[in-house]
């Protein structure tokens, strides 16, 4: 058994930007190839959770939601539910600038807790860019839902997370765009200037 493996969720309606942010492209990759790069530089296999892989042209496994409609707590559990490893790396597709480097350091700090989850610059938690022990999570992920929260900020409020503030990150390179949570077209264009956004997979 693997100690850990990694999911990416694609789940997502992505409403406010108005298609797909998963097959949105940068330097000519998209969202969850740049993610999907780096997790396989510190895990032993990325599944894409939410979708069918084969509408990104990636050679990627794809697992539908258990809880369908339930939103990112449901993409965990899902992921949770999925895997085959004691721990699991879940990531969104619109954090594209995550780095092998900040999971590494986040992997790090995972002996005797129960997830491991960064805080951002801003002080808000960032729970779709972390660390889940697979059992523990799991079991109350499925309870949460069926009380019918949504919110995995939830999840990790009630087990034994392992909170790292941004100062035990901000040395490590790339970390001033970690968390650039990429949601709508002005969020795009702002992410322009760290990379080549004028292919988009659906836009015109």
């Amino acid at each position: 058994m693997n100690l850990m493996a990694s999911f990416i969720l694609v789940g997502g309606e992505s409403s406010r930007m108005g298609t797909d942010k998963a097959s949105l492209l940068l330097e000519g990759r998209t969202f969850v190839q740049r993610i999907a790069e780096e997790l396989l530089k510190v895990t032993d296999s990325v599944t894409l959770i939410g979708k069918d892989s084969g509408n990104l042209r990636l050679n990627l496994p794809s697992i539908p939601d258990v809880y369908q409609n339930w939103g990112a707590l449901g993409g965990v559990h899902a992921a949770l539910s999925a895997s085959q490893s004691p721990w699991s790396l879940i990531v969104a597709c619109d954090l594209p600038f995550v780095t092998a480097g900040l999971f590494a350091r986040l992997a790090g700090l995972r002996n005797d807790f129960e997830a491991v989850a960064a805080i951002q610059r801003d002080g808000r938690p960032q729970p779709l860019a972390a660390l889940y022990r697979k059992d523990p999570c799991m079991l109350r992920a499925d309870q949460l839902i069926k009380s019918g929260e949504r919110r995995p900020i939830a999840l990790l409020q009630s087990v034994r997370t392992r909170w790292t503030p941004f100062s035990e990150l901000q040395e490590l390179p790339g970390a001033e765009h970690f968390f650039d949570n990429i949601n709508t077209p002005q969020d795009y264009e702002h992410a322009s200037g760290k990379g080549d956004t004028t292919q988009v997979a659906g836009m015109t």
